[in-house]
């Protein structure tokens, strides 16, 4: 072979291996600035929609994450965590924390159908296609309330064993939670409504996001000292801990890429690279925003969102609230757009 042509294929090779490392390097590439008052929380698409849905204090911001436009507001919650999507009955669940309830709404006009006593502190919550419904987890209360996700109503309710944070169901019946309190993982029987097992996740220490491989059967805990636990789901025990960002509140999973993200209210993006079911390395981290501490990912085009403002100085100390959050600044709360 000549130089030039040895050149020439060393050239191309290089580029090949290129790709899969640039795709794990993610930028923002759009800043939407949705404007508004309240704090935020969980951010979740609506795939057949193709909407995004952002817990808004006392709303649900629905965006085009297209263009990144507001086009509707669901009113009436009190505290608004999280979203869950029931294709089939056409309804969707928004969390209302502070009076403990469930909204209900109608995926096609976004009219509020109806209201269900949940339990103290109802934040995350995840629809599970194996048993058609939809399940909080209170954190307070240390449950997970049950609800129909045709008629709205609460048809049960599952002791934790401590205070959990974001669930997930693993489609085949069972769901996975963060017990926050005592840095476990339980799973829970759909069918049953009631917890099979849990196993710690130690070092890890107050985990929040939680995200699933499950092809694999692959945990992912956002632990708030700045690790991602990772568990093996079908035998219970923790696998390993790759180090983040600080101020978790979300993890993802994009399987079409077998990549792992933790969003970090330091304003960053980790990175993990599923190099195999039992090998995880962390591939970047990347700047999104101070605050930017939720997210959701579009599998389709393995784009990342998050949500984030500015924020001014945070109001004094009281007895209810030792450390409060910085003072959001009126209009500049805001829609990232991360593309690989």
């Amino acid at each position: 072979m000549n130089a030039s042509r040895l050149l020439r294929c060393t050239a191309a090779l290089l580029s090949v291996l290129a790709i899969p490392l640039a795709a794990q390097q993610y930028h923002v590439s759009h800043t939407f600035t949705l404007g508004g008052d309240g704090g935020w929380d969980y951010v979740a698409l609506d795939t057949a929609g193709h909407r995004l849905f952002i817990a808004r204090q006392n709303r649900i911001m629905v965006v085009d994450p297209a263009t990144g436009a507001l086009q509707a507001e669901i009113p009436g919650i009190n505290g608004a965590h999280g979203v869950a999507f029931a294709y089939a009955a056409g309804h969707g669940f928004a969390t209302s924390g502070r009076d403990s309830s469930v909204v209900m709404f109608d995926l096609k006009t976004l009219q509020v159908l109806g209201r269900t006593k949940a339990a103290e502190d109802a934040d995350a919550i995840a629809y599970d296609a194996a048993t058609n419904h939809v399940f909080t987890f209170n954190g307070d209360a240390g449950s997970s309330s049950v609800i129909d996700v045709v008629t709205g109503k609460t048809i049960g309710s599952v002791t934790l064993p401590g205070k959990p944070e974001f669930g997930v169901s693993a489609g085949d019946g069972k769901l996975y939670v963060n017990i926050e309190d005592k840095a476990e993982v339980a799973e829970i029987d759909g069918a049953t409504m009631k917890v099979t097992r849990a196993w710690p996740v130690a070092p890890c220490k107050s985990p929040t996001g939680l995200a699933i491989d499950r092809a694999h059967h692959r945990l992912f805990s956002g632990c708030r000292n700045g690790v991602m636990a990772i568990s093996d789901a079908a035998s219970g025990k923790l696998i390993t801990t790759v180090p983040i960002g600080q101020g978790v509140d979300a993890c993802r999973f994009d399987a079409g890429s077998q990549l792992a993200f933790a969003s970090n209210g330091d304003g960053t993006l980790t990175v993990i690279h599923e190099e195999s079911p039992d090998k995880f390395t962390v591939v970047a981290t990347d700047s999104t925003k101070r605050g930017a501490r939720t997210m959701e990912i579009d599998e389709k085009t393995h784009r990342v969102f998050t949500v984030s403002a500015d924020f001014g100085p945070a109001p004094a100390p009281t007895a209810d609230r030792p450390r409060p959050r910085p003072s959001v600044l009126p209009g500049t709360f805001a829609l990232l757009q991360l593309d690989p």
